[in-house]
């Protein structure tokens, strides 16, 4: 029986009639997202068209996940919304604060004891307002959604960007801050622009080494980190048709990683066969009777160009194995070419680590292919040359495969088995040696491989791969190893090959776990208090952003002009950082340093204006606040590329920037920094972005005017007295230039105006 079957047969109910509207006042075909979408319409029944690309749209999600390190600060603002319970389905998942270090039992052991308080304070607010809780060890978010919430044509949010794994079950499920979270929890409206669509064909079929990762990670190669933003992908052929459920979701998964509003796949079989190996047969039930309605329409299929902004067409039979990286996750290289590309580029070819699992690559699929590999170490009398790591998705899937066996043969291959968390993934990985930062070379089956994010050290360089490619790569420690064609030496001294991996889709013999790791909330929360202590290092209670003063911005002082990459771990970093989340004024003390200073190439080193020393990020915009001074953030291109996180805009705002100014931005930073009452702003001339310097002051002169479609224009005084005009575009409508107003839209809602 599956949670909310309800709300789910309530989606199907409406979808017929909503969906053959919408496909009578479109005038054509639809897509499956357009389908979605269209049912998911905040005032019901279509009754327009909307421009892709253009149009700001109210949608009505049917849930909401949030998993506890950036639920910390959703839930601290939902208490602000005054609200006696959430208005819809909603999960808190506690996966982000356990760090990897020793093994399974220690690690999760210690997280317990170290962030009892912040467990504590989820679980109650969580029982206060009617939020399903899923226990530290139950699993990463991103597999438990799967597992137990995603459905065939819902719409979902959540708080991590690879919320987007739920599409590999049909739905439109988008990553987004924890203020759009508390939106929807609240009852209300949820904004985003319609997006563009972009159709991938699949046709042929995977085979031998190659995997559903190698289609993502392809196809990062050809979009690169920021080709899908502002549009959803969505897979379709015989190639999307002939693949697993949970594979399905290891691309849409990764679809965040080329800037993707989200990434969706057509209801079929698979997906059938997953719903009910999860004991989920009413979904799936309830999906076989409108499942014309839960896929695109055939003639979107048969004619893509005409339907999709964009469409690439792949041929699963020719795909090759591939490894994406270092340190960014669109740098594809087929693994034939892998020896003579890291030789080229000097990358380090022996293999420290390589590490298995995380929400893109931790179902029993997964774990059973690479196990067929891991069984080879014995079977050819092998020994492995890297230290290697599995991360269990779920409590489900770890105790499903040591039923089947599994652990033990990784086990036999001297492998470590991690708590069901993200770890090392998200940087919490208590990596041995990492202090020393040596350069060196890691493997590994997750989504990004930022500089810095696995272990803290930048000189090492990680590379993204299949689960099953990885394992080999973990036997061989070697970068330019291609199971494919190479042999390696037994402890006989004969060469031997790798066999292709093989593995079920789904286990013979069902899923079982003794505790799955679920707390239902109580039935009446009422009587239930949520205590935060004014000491706490850890959890600090929210007081609002002050609303704008109605005057332009003036003598404003640049703090930094951010060079090149900038994601959300340049501006807030993860790490042992997560300890601080529900904290927004220790958290602070992490903004932006990871970003480059343009001017000095180094990190965290800033000028302070008002002293003429150089300082920490974060020193210098607490003494530029002090001061009564406010300040502004210029970037690049695609800035706050990466996670969710919306404390890479609460921070900024709480440290009295008033301005991010930039060439471009991530879909869900910019959204972030709109709703916590900031001006996200982008070059009209991206090369006035080298006319900024070092010293300047900076005035808006017609902020007061502030306006849909009106560009605002700024004054760069420099130090000699000289001054640059420059123009900056923005995206804000009536509603978000209301949160400016008023601070935020947070305050909004607390004031019972949204």
């Amino acid at each position: 029986m599956a949670f909310d079957i309800e709300m789910i047969k309530k989606v199907y109910d409406n979808m017929t009639s909503r969906v053959d509207a919408a496909r009578e006042i479109v005038g054509h075909p639809l897509t499956l997202t357009e389908k979605i979408l269209y049912n998911h319409l905040w005032d019901g029944k279509p009754s327009k068209a909307f421009a892709r690309g253009t149009d700001y749209v109210d949608f009505s999600p049917d849930r909401v996940a949030c998993q506890d390190a950036t639920a910390q600060m959703a839930l601290l603002q939902f208490m602000h919304a005054g609200k006696a319970q959430v208005a819809v389905p909603t999960t808190v998942h506690c996966d982000h604060l356990i760090q990897a270090k020793v093994d399974a039992v220690t690690d999760l052991a210690r997280a317990k004891t170290q962030s009892n308080e912040v467990f504590d304070f989820l679980s109650s607010v969580s029982d206060k307002y009617g939020i399903g809780f899923w226990k530290p060890g139950a699993g990463i978010i991103h597999q438990v959604v799967l597992e137990n919430y995603a459905f065939p044509g819902g719409m979902m949010i959540g708080t991590d960007s690879h919320t987007v794994n739920a599409g590999g079950l049909g739905m439109v499920a988008i990553g987004v801050g924890g203020a759009d979270a508390v939106d929807v929890m609240s009852g209300m409206a949820w904004e985003l622009k319609f997006p563009k669509l972009i159709g991938v064909k699949l046709i042929g079929k995977l085979s031998g080494w190659t995997a559903p990762k190698d289609v993502i990670l392809k196809v990062a190669g050809i979009l690169t980190v920021k080709g899908g933003t502002g549009a959803i992908v969505e897979y379709f052929g015989e190639g999307a048709t002939s693949m697993s459920c949970t594979g399905k979701g290891t691309i849409c998964n990764m679809g965040a990683e080329i800037g993707a509003t989200t990434s969706t796949f057509g209801y079929d079989a698979s997906m059938g066969r997953y719903l009910r190996s999860t004991n989920r047969a009413d979904v799936a039930d309830a999906a076989d009777k409108v499942a014309d309605y839960l896929t695109g329409d055939p003639e979107v299929y048969a004619n893509p160009e005409k339907y999709f902004d964009q469409v690439i067409e792949i041929n699963l039979s020719e795909l090759e194995p591939h490894l994406n990286g270092p340190f960014t996750p669109d740098l594809a290289t087929p693994i034939s070419k892998m020896k003579e590309t890291a030789i080229k580029n000097n990358w380090p070819l022996k293999i420290e680590v390589a590490l298995i699992g995380s929400c893109t690559n931790s179902s029993y699929e997964d774990i059973a292919r690479a196990a067929s590999i891991a069984k080879q170490v014995t079977d050819k009398k092998l020994k492995i040359k890297s230290k290697f790591t599995i991360t269990p998705g779920s409590e489900v899937v770890r105790y499903t495969i040591e039923r089947d066996g599994f652990i033990d043969i990784f086990d036999k291959m001297g492998a470590t088995v991690f708590a069901n968390a993200c770890g090392p993934c998200i940087g919490m990985w208590d990596r041995e040696g990492a202090e020393k930062e040596e350069r060196n070379t890691i493997v590994h089956s997750f989504n990004r491989n930022f500089s810095k994010r696995a272990d803290g050290n930048p000189n090492t360089m990680a590379f993204v791969g299949s689960p099953e490619l990885v394992t080999a790569m973990a036997i061989a420690g070697d970068l330019g190893f291609n199971p494919l064609t190479d042999t390696l030496i037994n402890e006989d001294g004969e060469e031997v090959m790798l066999e292709a991996p093989t593995g079920d889709e789904l286990p013979k013999n069902g899923f079982d776990a003794e505790d799955p790791g679920f707390q239902a909330p109580a039935a009446d929360g009422s009587g239930i208090q949520v205590s935060v202590s004014e000491t706490s290092e850890r959890l600090q209670l929210l007081a609002p952003f002050a609303p704008w003063d109605g005057k332009n911005i003036t003598s404003a002082k640049l703090l930094i002009k951010a060079f090149g990459k900038c994601t959300t771990d340049h501006i807030s970093m993860a790490g042992p950082w997560l300890r601080f989340r529900g904290h927004l004024d220790n958290i602070s003390n992490n903004m932006l340093i990871g970003a480059i200073n343009a001017f000095n190439q180094k990190t965290n080193t800033v000028k302070n204006q008002l002293t003429g020393v150089y300082d920490a990020v974060p020193a210098v915009a607490r003494a530029y606040k002090a001061a009564g001074v406010p300040s502004i953030v210029v970037g690049d291109h695609n800035y706050g590329e990466g996670s969710s996180r919306e404390h890479a805009a609460m921070e900024p705002r709480f440290l009295g920037v008033k301005a991010v100014l930039v060439k471009s931005f991530a879909r869900i930073h910019e959204t972030n920094l709109k709703k916590q009452g900031l001006l996200g702003l982008t070059f009209a001339n991206e090369a006035d972005y080298d006319k900024i310097q070092e010293n300047d002051t900076i005035n808006f002169t017609d902020l007061v005017d502030f306006a849909p479609g009106k560009p605002l224009t700024i004054e760069f005084v420099h130090e000699d007295g000289s001054k640059d005009i420059i123009m900056a575009n923005h995206t804000y409508n009536e509603g978000q230039i209301g949160w400016f107003v008023a601070g935020s839209a947070l305050n909004l809602i607390a004031a019972g105006k949204a």
